[in-house]
């Protein structure tokens, strides 16, 4: 028996299959784009060739729009087919995994666009300008794409800070995070996307156009 994790949020797709004890059996990864909605179905396959999978656990974000709702969909329609069961995993939960020994709060900066961060803290999801970062009250680990940028801002505002070694999120770091909880007993959270900001389409001024008959 085996778990599949699969993170595309960040710059990159990324697969592990994982033993149940969270040894990683095997590791994949492609470019985000372009062709991700082509590769990444294979990828799968492959992971899954030949294995029995009782479990698969997809990161939900916050991060790429395209790479969450790519992935988190072919990680449903996958999870159906097997009848395996599908984890949403945070990708705050999944870092977290990456320095379970941490004893000071992990906080995770992601790049939202040029200008804008996603800050993951305290079970929270905050969308802030890069020099707009609030101040935490204790002392605090950064990790994360961004997370030399945070640290620094922050350490020049006197905050207590310490920058880890963790930048771009690794697949296992999501299927350990979905074992800790079956684990512990826990459902599925599900697997929808996580989005911090509101979307930035609108609809038209004259409103839709109607069916067509």
């Amino acid at each position: 028996m085996s778990l599949i994790a699969l993170d595309a949020s960040g710059p990159r797709a990324v697969l592990a299959r994982l033993a149940p004890d969270g040894a990683v059996q095997a590791r994949w990864s492609a470019p985000l784009k372009p062709g991700l909605i082509e590769t990444l179905p294979l990828l799968l396959q492959e992971a899954a060739a030949g294995q029995e999978i009782t479990d698969i656990a997809i990161c939900t974000g916050p991060g790429s729009f395209t790479g969450l709702r790519t992935s988190i969909a072919l990680a449903q329609g996958f999870a159906a087919g097997r009848g395996a069961r599908l984890w949403g995993i945070g990708a705050a939960q999944a870092y977290a995994q990456g320095a379970p020994d941490l004893r000071r709060a992990l906080w995770i900066a992601i790049r939202a666009r040029r200008g804008r961060l996603f800050l993951l803290r305290e079970g929270q999801a905050l969308a802030c300008a890069d020099d707009d970062i609030p101040s935490p009250d204790q002392p605090v680990a950064l990790g994360g794409p961004e997370a030399p940028l945070a640290a620094a801002i922050l350490a020049a505002r006197g905050a207590d800070v310490v920058l880890t070694e963790l930048r771009l999120l690794e697949a296992e770091w999501v299927g350990r995070a979905a074992l800790a909880q079956r684990a512990a007993g826990q459902a599925p959270a599900p697997a929808l996307p996580l989005y911090v900001d509101p979307p930035e389409a609108k609809l038209p001024a004259a409103g839709l156009r109607p069916a067509p008959l």
